[in-house]
């Protein structure tokens, strides 16, 4: 990180010492979910957006990045009301109060593995920042969102994704979130990636209610004391924690 780059993280610590729940957005943007898939997952951050701006506390405390994946992994700038990928990865994180929900487009494969990857070392990242700051925070989240299986990337890489997520979740350094959507979503890869070996299983497409329960969860956690064990809202009766092995 340039000079001038540590100088902006050191202002916008000291700016808003509060302590952050960094929440970060897996999310597949392959061509299967063209049509109403996307049309539901944008109107689905829309819905995340409104409600953690809408607490004055979460708005100041939960942080947000999203990593789209189809063929490509992308790191998105959440800053901008556009498309945009972000053009430093320092910048991937952003403030609930300055979050906005980007319309996604689909196509191509399914590089499930590397995204995630991409996901963790942004979140270590982070954390890295955190600390040199003297910045306290939650254990962040992880939801990974896809409606299909491992496609486009090299051999393996799941699998090290997989065994990478796990290790860091039982470090405590995550908790994750697989969720799969639809009928084709392959849950036994999905479980994989949670050292609970659960994944969330959307019956339908409403997006919507799904992040309505993302942005509390992360309300309730964001709003507690560090240390403090939070208990989620229940999840929306359209999902179910898939834990058959």
């Amino acid at each position: 990180m340039d000079d001038k780059k540590q100088a902006e993280m050191e202002l916008e610590f000291a700016e808003n010492p509060e302590p952050r729940a960094p929440t970060m957005l897996v999310l597949d943007v392959s061509g299967s979910m063209s049509g109403a898939p996307i049309a539901q997952l944008n109107e689905g951050l829309k819905a995340f957006q409104s409600a953690i701006r809408g607490d004055q506390l979460t708005a100041m405390r939960v942080e947000v990045a999203i990593v789209a994946f189809d063929s490509n992994v992308r790191v998105l700038d959440t800053r901008s009301e556009t498309l945009t990928t972000a053009a430093d990865e320092n910048d991937a994180f952003v403030l609930g109060a300055e979050f906005n929900a980007p319309t996604l487009v689909t196509g191509g494969q399914t590089a499930l593995g590397t995204a995630v990857l991409k996901g963790l070392e942004i979140l270590r990242a982070r954390k890295a920042m955190y600390k040199a700051n003297a910045v306290d925070y939650f254990r962040p989240f992880m939801f990974v969102m896809t409606d299909g299986a491992p496609l486009g990337e090299p051999d393996g890489t799941w699998q090290r994704a997989a065994a990478a997520s796990k290790d860091e979740e039982l470090r405590k350094g995550v908790t994750m979130f697989p969720i799969a959507v639809g009928d084709q979503a392959d849950v036994e890869v999905l479980k994989q990636f949670s050292a609970k070996g659960l994944a969330l299983k959307m019956a339908g497409l409403d997006f919507k209610e799904l992040f309505v329960w993302l942005s509390k969860s992360v309300s309730s956690v964001a709003q507690s004391r560090l240390g403090d064990q939070v208990a989620l809202p229940p999840v929306p009766g359209g999902i179910i924690i898939d834990t058959s092995v």
